[in-house]
């Protein structure tokens, strides 16, 4: 394996400029992390706009900065309130918010810190080590392969997305149909436009997602909080114990491989990644009664995973040039913003993008180690900013950015539009991740798909001759017919055990 780019890219990283957007990357995204309801999503989709003014290098490493250092933020407000600021933060208050009852706070941050330092580390050199393999791979693709991918893609997030798997597959058919919006890319034909100029060009990502992630997410969030009232627990000495270092070393290891290996799945995420570290923890604990009483393993395992998983989640993004969640798309669309296309072809035509992206996350979790505990205490004096004051000015902040995308009131109105419809798909139980996943991959699998048939000579079969789309396809299939089976299994199971038990007593009472 050839070494230089990578050490070519550590010169990217430490040039002033990119440490310093590195450096306000972690600190945003630790801010965020601290406030409930916004999170990475809504804050890169509000940022997107500022992108426009830097190059690629620093935009993709400050949107990544606050990507990751939002996972540890969450953190603080699962322990100190019981109120997990990040979805992937959820578990960490079973056991987190417990220590802090207990006078052990400190312990609890102290941990998380270490544990999330030593996940994006162990996830970072796995990213080094297989980013540029699956790269070189991925060189054999096509248009038939991409357009398989990019089914495989949307089926994927919409059956694991969080909530009824239905409505993710409803949203991400929305998702679909919105990037049809505008003129054929083949024909210059009109689509949905409803004779309107501003939509024959289309819908722009940037007010899609600004709508989606950020208006709607104050929105809901306003609504659901700003009656509540939280004292934060107090924090005393962050320095875990060499007892606690030892309970915790095999659930940050463990943490680790399961959080890597989960986040390079597309729908898997950070989300899935610290639920199933902690559930991995607490079955194979000798005691797991202390599982949710203040156990340290508890905060460890979600908190490595959550890291692990957020770094190793940009190896389909760079490599295939699939978002493996939402917050992916919305990094996605911004090296779409600035004229690069994620995909195989990435290491080869911009190293200096690539390898500083993923250089720049061992500068950023070194950051976060050092900042994360001295900056506690300045967190926590946020926690008890009013969400009525925060609201405004964060409303003001997003449909400013949106106006600056192309200088027009008409994405004020898409912002507004888009932020409604976030906000009544939050209240029916729709995720509007799959929304914007498939959006993002609609216009790759519409125009992979065409020009495959224009390759093929309008056979679809031409799709399973190729190895590749062959096998991505079959994936398709066994992934959209698997919960169909497990559900007849389950079905009948039911149906079988009665029937069982209802011969046992006839045998008995027959002398």
């Amino acid at each position: 394996m050839d070494i230089s780019p990578i050490i070519n890219g550590f010169g990217v990283v430490l040039e002033p400029d990119n440490l310093l957007y590195c450096l306000v990357g972690v600190i945003i995204g630790m801010l965020i992390g601290v406030l409930p309801g916004l999170g990475p999503g809504a804050t890169i989709a509000i940022l997107l706009p500022l992108t426009y003014g830097v190059g690629p290098v620093p935009a993709i490493i400050m949107l990544a900065g606050i990507f990751y250092g939002a996972q540890y933020g969450g953190t603080i407000t699962s322990v100190l309130l019981r109120l997990p600021g990040e979805a992937s933060s959820v578990v960490t208050v079973f056991d987190g918010f417990a220590l802090a009852k207990q006078g052990r706070a400190g312990t609890a941050l102290g941990i998380a810190a270490i544990g999330s330092f030593i996940g994006g580390t162990v996830s970072i050199l796995g990213l080094t080590l297989l980013a540029p393999i699956v790269a070189g791979f991925a060189l054999d693709f096509g248009p038939p392969e991409y357009a398989a991918l990019g089914v495989l893609g949307v089926l994927l997030i919409s059956s694991v997305g969080n909530g009824h798997k239905l409505k993710a597959i409803i949203a991400a058919c929305v998702g679909l149909l919105l990037a049809t919006v505008g003129r054929d890319t083949f024909t210059g034909a009109e689509r949905f436009t409803f004779d309107s100029l501003n939509l024959a060009e289309g819908i722009d990502f940037v007010p899609l997602a600004m709508g989606l992630f950020g208006l709607s997410e104050i929105l809901y969030n306003i609504e659901e909080r700003h009656n509540q009232v939280h004292s934060p627990a107090k924090v005393g000495n962050v320095w875990p114990s060499r007892k606690d270092l030892g309970r915790s070393k095999g659930a940050i290891g463990r943490g680790s491989l399961i959080g890597f290996f989960l986040g390079v799945l597309p729908g898997g995420g950070a989300t899935l990644s610290s639920l199933a570290a902690y559930a991995f923890e607490k079955r194979r604990a000798k005691q797991p009664e202390r599982f949710g009483r203040g156990a340290v393993e508890g905060v460890a395992a979600p908190e490595t995973a959550n890291n692990a998983a957020a770094t190793s989640s940009f190896i389909p993004l760079l490599t295939l040039g699939i978002p493996a969640n939402a917050t992916m798309a919305l990094i996605f669309g911004a090296l779409l913003i600035q004229g690069i296309q994620p995909g195989p072809q990435l290491v080869a035509q911009h190293p200096d993008v690539f390898w500083g992206v993923i250089n720049s996350m061992y500068i950023g979790n070194i950051l976060l180690l050092i900042m994360s505990i001295p900056m506690v205490g300045v967190f926590v004096r946020i926690l008890r900013v009013r969400p009525a004051i925060l609201a405004p000015i964060t409303v003001l902040i997003t449909l400013l950015g949106a106006y600056t995308v192309n200088n027009q009131v008409y994405d004020i109105f898409l912002v507004i539009a888009f932020g409604l419809l976030g906000y009544l798909m939050k209240k029916l139980g729709f995720e509007p991740g799959p929304l914007v996943l498939a959006f993002v991959l609609g216009s790759m699998i519409e125009n992979s798909s065409r020009q495959s048939l224009l390759i093929f000579g309008g056979d679809p079969t031409g799709f399973f001759t190729r190895p590749i789309s062959g096998t991505v396809l079959a994936l398709v299939l066994l992934v959209a017919v698997l919960p169909l089976i497990r559900k007849a299994l389950r079905r009948r199971r039911p149906a079988e055990e009665p029937a069982g038990r209802a011969d046992e007593p006839v045998e008995e009472n027959t002398p």
